[in-house]
């Protein structure tokens, strides 16, 4: 079954389902809960990628460490959010911020929980509703059964211990980030430019070729995800498990933490 439904199907059912708003910009981490305040789809509850799905920054980790799963599972709470809700997530960013918040969803064993096809701007041209009015957090104390989905995860000594493999082509190990960011060319966010020892490059963005985008690589391999902060590699962990790709693991941690280790190599192509 698809993670990925269209709007029109949520537009059908938004008194089923819980809605979450991820709407954010790198460059200006208050706007999406600006524009949020403003106009949302009725009922969707937000999401702030600096706040509600990542921790705080330390020497390790990289610049979007994964949530405390604690304080996370309690959000999801005081929205309502129980084992059986069925959830749809949404962005303006082109699935990324949504595809992070499926993928923690996952990784803690919701088995109901989707991004919507379309963004906010493509709900809006569709004529479909919108509001400013902010849902009621919950006062009920709501059940959530965690089931953490481990395999889902790996870390860098994980992905340093595999290296060997990486290189021999037993273990795929894919770079999300654009070209220039990956042959080392240009790093506009992190110290160091370049990738690590063995990854290809799949740019995110590109995900929307479908299968097409991956029918170099094999299925039957282990395959792991990561970009420059383990946010744009969801949107490619979502599109490998659509094309048939069941054995996808993301480094959350990513490039940032990568190179947060001295000792790690570093691979270049310029």
């Amino acid at each position: 079954m698809s993670n990925i439904i269209n709007a029109q199907w949520v537009n059908d059912h938004l008194n089923e389902i819980v809605l979450i708003d991820c709407r954010f910009h790198l460059q200006d981490p208050l706007k999406g809960k600006e524009e949020y305040k403003k106009e949302h789809i009725p009922n969707a509850f937000y999401f702030d990628l600096n706040k509600d799905l990542s921790s705080d920054i330390s020497t390790h980790g990289g610049r979007h460490p994964l949530p405390n799963m604690i304080e996370f599972v309690s959000n999801l709470q005081q929205c309502g959010i129980n084992n059986t809700s069925t959830i749809v997530a949404y962005d303006d960013q082109q699935g990324a911020m949504a595809s992070r918040f499926w993928f923690l969803l996952t990784y803690l064993g919701h088995k109901n929980t989707f991004i919507m096809k379309e963004s906010f701007a493509e709900w809006k041209e569709k004529g479909f509703p919108t509001t400013d009015v902010i849902p009621k957090i919950s006062k009920e104390k709501v059940s959530i059964e965690v089931d953490l989905q481990k395999d889902l995860l790996v870390t860098m000594e994980d992905v340093r211990n595999r290296l060997e493999s990486i290189n021999k082509g037993e273990i795929v190990l894919i770079d999300s980030r654009e070209e220039v960011r990956y042959k080392g060319i240009q790093e506009p966010i992190d110290r160091i430019g370049g990738h690590i020892p063995g990854a290809v490059n799949k740019f995110w963005l590109d995900i929307k070729k479908g299968k097409e985008s991956f029918q170099d690589l094999d299925p039957t391999k282990e395959v792991i995800v990561y970009c420059g902060s383990g946010v744009t590699a969801c949107p490619n962990v979502l599109a490998l498990r659509e094309a048939g790709f069941h054995n996808v693991k993301l480094y959350a941690g990513s490039w940032s933490d990568w190179i947060s280790y001295n000792d790690n190599p570093v691979s270049t192509d310029s």
